[in-house]
């Protein structure tokens, strides 16, 4: 293991060394063309070779309420830009997280003269939300997550709730007096109660009862006339509301807003200046995606958006713990540990889960055992005791798959829809379900190598050659059956009938790196990098640019994808492809820099596609430009203790 420094991370310089290039010989002896044949548009120069200079966080960025939304660490409020769509105008909403919810969306904002709403435009900050207008603006910040504080001069703010669709009275929620500066906002079918109080200035509310709810729900905060100022306080609250003050001004509670951002900043992974700007996008989009442990989400939990994608997914979830074991190891095992926290009495992980429920139709692709390795060798602070708290739980949902997803019990598990691998319409499943796939043999084979690595660390040596032997086993099956010339192939379950798909999803057994022989490891890079298929100037697509499928929006048919680009560049290195691997984890950073942190980009332009503001790709984003500064292991060795017993 590679020295550690003071924290318990890999240090930089130790990382760093060991980067061997390929030689020309080598690349071209696998089948491979060259790497500046492979960099259409860009520099084929190592990553790090412009400098090692680690880019200063500031916190000082703005952004597009309407792609990111306004919110902040464990809050399960936001505010959105909203275009128009059934029963919704277009403008700023205040929108709950809430899981089991048909409408998000609790207030329209505007802000209003007297009686007239007047046009503005928003700038939004990591803390402050601002609407000006020309007669004065409106100040808007989460200052606590359960406590939103607003103020404003010259304007008024009104907040009006969407009308509810017809005969749906309790939809429509209810507003009551509650003392003379307070009003509760009651929406059972929103799962929210809030109390909005006048904290300076004039409320005005119009919620006229009618025997069930309000039929309408409209609040104003308006400007004293003498001072043209006002200020409010919009508070989510369960059950009970007892009067307080609020002692901070808002000044005072933005500060320490500010602060607290400050040092979440400071617990980022250091990235190159050049991807400085995109490293705090990245960063805010995390820290606001965080929602406080509630229901079935046990721990502080990233959503994967605040936008619509408003879930975790069982192996999203394991992209934003990688992220963030490099200097928050405590939050990165909350996000490691939220599926093992709901796992059931088979052994199964749900496919997703917000602080409501979960899904338990499908599942998704067993990763844990890679995601936990690729931790363990940059952190020590997954301990004897950590490790414990996972060994059982890895061990029972590797033994769900063998047990229930193994219908012709012939040791090679399955997927029974595209669904359970993530890659939810990839062409590997256009055959008849269900389906014995490659990828999936390999995350086994590793998962049950890591289960093997963490019981020696154990002390249970009969149990760590045990799953040796297993995972031995399972490759020998899984290049016996899926492997055909220079590619791997999908099979229908029972007759082993080949489907002939050009995914990408087929090539994702390079995660055994060099677990699978040589030959296979070489023809399976050709595959990857030969012309015109996978590679373009932003990365690998997910479906052939050559295939009839492809697809440019085609969501697994053709997008460039955070997940497949870590897990293959990863292992790329694992396999000693360094230079391919820097190469292709600078594309992805360039363009996530231009387009965002969008739940997927178009392979040819490089445009972002679908949700804006998704975590596993700022996550992905934040772990490839650590590495290209050289801090992160480029070049990390296998698990040394894999398969061995304390009599070794």
């Amino acid at each position: 293991m590679p020295p550690l420094n003071r924290r318990g991370f890999i240090s930089r310089a130790s990382a760093a060394a060991g980067f061997a290039a390929l030689t020309r010989a080598t690349r071209l002896s696998a089948g491979m063309p060259e790497l500046n044949m492979l960099s259409p548009g860009l520099d084929a120069r190592p990553a790090g070779a412009a400098g090692k200079v680690a880019y200063q966080y500031l916190g000082n960025i703005q952004f597009d309420t309407a792609k990111v939304p306004f919110s902040r660490y464990g809050s399960y409020l936001a505010f959105s830009r909203l275009p128009e769509s059934e029963g919704i105008r277009e403008g700023l909403y205040l929108r709950t997280l809430h899981g089991g919810v048909s409408c998000r969306e609790i207030f329209r904002l505007q802000l209003v003269d007297g009686e007239n709403p007047v046009p503005f435009k928003e700038i939004a900050t990591p803390t402050l939300l601002t609407l000006q207008a020309a007669g004065g603006e409106v100040e808007i910040s989460i200052a606590e997550p359960k406590l939103v504080r607003v103020r404003g001069r010259g304007v008024g703010l009104c907040l009006a709730a969407p009308h509810a669709s017809a005969g749906d009275a309790y939809q429509r929620g209810f507003a009551i007096p509650i003392g003379p500066s307070h009003w509760e906002v009651n929406n059972s079918s929103q799962r929210i109660t809030l109390m909005l109080s006048s904290l300076g200035g004039r409320m005005m509310v119009d919620a006229p009862w009618e025997g069930k709810k309000s039929g309408h729900i409209a609040v104003d905060f308006l400007p004293d006339p003498t001072s043209g100022t006002f200020e409010g306080a919009i508070e989510k609250f369960s059950n009970a509301w007892n009067p307080h003050q609020y002692p901070n001004s808002f000044i005072a509670a933005l500060e320490a807003l500010k602060d607290e951002y400050q040092a979440w900043l400071e617990k980022m992974p250091e990235v190159p200046k050049e991807f400085g700007a995109a490293a705090e996008l990245a960063a805010y989009v995390g820290w606001e995606s965080i929602v406080a442990p509630e229901g079935h989400l046990t721990r502080p939990a990233m959503l994967m958006s605040k936008n619509w994608m408003t879930n975790v997914w069982s192996w999203d979830h394991c992209f934003n713990a990688m992220a963030l074991i490099f200097e928050n190891p405590l939050l990165a095992w909350d996000q490691y540990m939220l599926f093992i926290d709901n796992q059931n009495r088979y052994g199964a992980f749900p496919d997703w889960i917000d602080d409501q429920s979960g899904g338990w139709t499908i599942t998704k692709p067993l990763i844990h055992g890679w995601a936990i390795e690729w931790m363990m060798k940059r952190s020590q602070w997954i301990d004897l005791k950590r490790l414990a708290e996972v060994y059982e739980p890895l061990a029972r949902w590797t033994g769900w798959y063998f047990k229930y997803r193994d219908s012709d019990h012939d040791g090679l598990p399955e997927y029974n829809n595209g669904m359970d691998s993530g890659w939810d319409n990839s062409t590997v499943f256009l055959m008849r379900p269900p389906f014995e796939t490659p990828d999936l043999a390999a995350y086994l084979v590793i998962q049950m190598n890591t289960l093997s690595d963490i019981a020696y660390r154990l002390g249970k040596s009969a149990a760590a050659e045990k799953w040796k032997g297993r995972a031995d086993l399972l490759l020998r099956r899984m290049l016996a059956k899926f492997w055909r010339e220079d590619h791997f192939v999908a099979l229908e379950a029972g007759n082993y009938k080949a489907g002939d798909s050009e995914s990408l999803q087929i090539y994702l057994p390079i995660v055994l790196g060099r677990q699978l022989p040589q030959p296979v490891r070489a023809k399976l890079i050709a595959g990857l990098t030969r012309k015109g298929r996978f590679l373009t100037e932003h990365g690998l697509a997910s479906e052939s640019l050559q295939s009839p499928y492809y697809t440019p929006d085609g969501y697994w048919r053709g997008p460039i994808w955070a997940p497949t680009s870590m897990i293959i560049a990863e292992e790329l290195d694992a396999a000693g492809e360094h230079e391919l691997a820097r190469e292709l984890r600078r594309r992805f950073c360039r363009m996530v820099a231009r387009s965002g942190m969008s739940e997927n980009f178009d392979a040819i332009s490089g445009r972002g596609l679908r949700d804006p503001a998704y975590t596993w790709t700022s996550s992905v984003f934040l772990i490839f430009a650590h590495e290209l500064l050289g801090s992160a292991g480029d070049q990390q060795e296998q698990p040394k203790h894999s398969g061995r017993t304390s009599q070794d």
